[in-house]
């Protein structure tokens, strides 16, 4: 419950504040993939100690979100918006002066642990301070953004970084955090909730570990060895049992951390499988196409960018023709399995025809992702917050950002594997109609359309529990 009235604050002035900062998150994320070669080479590294600056980031978001999404149920918004910029913004200076890989990995952890936040807490600032009737268009353009900074990151990078140098990224992250630290304060309100429960410190533990885990198993397949090396599968068995821990421990505890009301309504469970499944596919195909286009189809890497455009573009359009669809009365069910099915039949059309073909194929199909993205996200997003109590809208967005993250972080570690091992063992692909020169990058895509599928399925259940909300815990 909020102290007080509900305070309402005008939209276009929350989104000129939240939309930036929800932008910053992706691209801190993604933005270094492309100079990891310069800090090797600066740093006398071995690429498996430069890929910790990628992976140190994402395993802080990954135990920092549902913690935040929790935290944001008892603390005032402004005050975690504050403490989570600064805390941003200072590991990125870290990062831009440090002396040593060492130090700009533990900038990356710093960058992290204020990063995680930011997502859930722009997600529930708008769930609070808008009124119904613009909540849908607002949700849905914040959560446009993420998909957008994850669209633009490496392009950001590349650029930034081939003409400035790699520190010259942190000190961008370093500034703009900073300077939207007064902004967010003149924006959002200092009301705090009223949660007098107690806080299980126990389950929180085991929920942001067992992420941690999974994402560091998961991350570390993408190599050689798969999952066969230690460094993989004892992450992922460790952070499974962790996982059941926290299972067993939600049910016991008296006070716990994830509410069981909270899984136990079907639409809100169904569209965390929907936007965990539409994360893989989107993230999966944002990886490979760029790689598919440049090492397989010449392009150089200029004119690959210049491919992913399209999906960007796409992605900015139609997320807020999306979002004012839902709040006039459309299907939020229905709209998610046309926009899977955007995905699906991108990756089908890559699978069959990405390899070897003219630039014009990729980014058409780049641009039906992001379009079906777009409907995805927005439509989803606001489906599981629509559903929520004031006194759950923390950790259920807190689950929800971490449902996301987890599969931003899954679909491209487990299709990369899978393309590394169809690389070495060779052989035709598995579409028998396919006559193109790289039967590996067929089979991932291939992969992704089944896993489409799957998310048209869940989507259906999607659209049969739409519109029931969740039990209030009664705090």
């Amino acid at each position: 419950m909020i102290e007080g009235a509900p305070h309402q604050v005008p939209m276009r002035s929350l989104l000129l504040v939240l939309v930036p900062a929800m932008l910053l998150i992706p691209i801190a994320s993604d933005m270094v993939s492309l100079v990891l070669p310069q800090v090797a080479r600066q740093f006398d590294a071995t690429t498996a100690q430069v890929t910790w600056v990628v992976t140190g980031f994402l395993l802080t978001c990954a135990i920092g979100i549902p913690v935040f999404g929790r935290v944001a149920d008892r603390f005032s918004l402004r005050t975690l918006f504050t403490v989570a910029l600064t805390v941003f913004g200072a590991g990125s200076l870290l990062c831009a002066l440090a002396p040593s890989l060492l130090v700009l990995v533990v900038g990356r952890l710093v960058m992290g642990s204020g990063g995680a936040a930011i997502p859930v807490l722009a997600i529930v600032a708008a769930t609070r301070l808008l009124p119904g009737d613009r909540r849908a268009v607002g949700v849905g353009s914040i959560a446009s953004a993420g998909g957008l900074g994850a669209a633009a990151g490496p392009a950001v990078g590349g650029v930034l970084g081939q003409a400035w140098g790699w520190t010259s990224l942190f000190w961008i992250m370093a500034a703009a955090s900073l300077a939207l630290v007064p902004a967010i304060r003149s924006v959002i309100p200092g009301t705090r909730p009223t949660d007098s429960g107690s806080f299980d410190l126990l389950g929180g533990l085991l929920l942001g570990g067992a992420a941690g885990l999974l994402l560091l198993g998961v991350t570390r397949a993408d190599g050689p060895a798969g999952f066969t090396t230690v460094g993989s599968w004892l992450p992922l068995v460790v952070g499974a049992a962790a996982l059941a821990i926290f299972v067993l421990h939600m049910r016991r505890a008296t006070d716990p951390f994830v509410p069981p009301a909270l899984f136990a309504h079907r639409g809100y469970a169904a569209a965390l499988g929907v936007i965990f499944v539409a994360m893989v596919v989107n993230l999966a195909i944002l990886v490979l196409v760029p790689v598919l286009v440049v090492d397989v189809n010449g392009l150089t890497p200029a004119a690959g960018a210049l491919v992913m455009i399209p999906g960007g573009l796409a992605l900015a359009l139609v997320s807020p023709l999306a979002g004012r669809a839902v709040a006039r009365g459309v299907d939020p069910g229905s709209a998610v399995i046309v926009g899977l099915g955007l995905l699906t039949v991108a990756a089908l059309v890559l699978a069959v025809g990405g390899a070897g073909s003219r630039p014009l194929v990729p980014a058409l199909a780049v641009l039906v992702v992001g379009a079906g993205f777009a409907v995805v996200v927005t439509v989803t997003t606001t489906a599981a917050t629509s559903v929520l109590p004031p006194d759950q809208a923390g950790i259920g967005v807190g689950i929800f950002q971490a449902a996301q993250f987890l599969g931003a972080g899954a679909g491209p570690a487990l299709v990369g594997a899978l393309v590394s091992a169809r690389q070495r063992s060779g052989g035709d692909a598995v579409l028998p109609f396919y006559d193109g020169g790289a039967p590996a990058f067929s089979d991932g895509f291939a992969a992704l359309v089944l896993v489409g599928l799957v998310g048209v399925v869940v989507g259906v259940r999607l659209r049969a529990a739409t519109g029931v909300r969740v039990p209030s815990s009664g705090r």
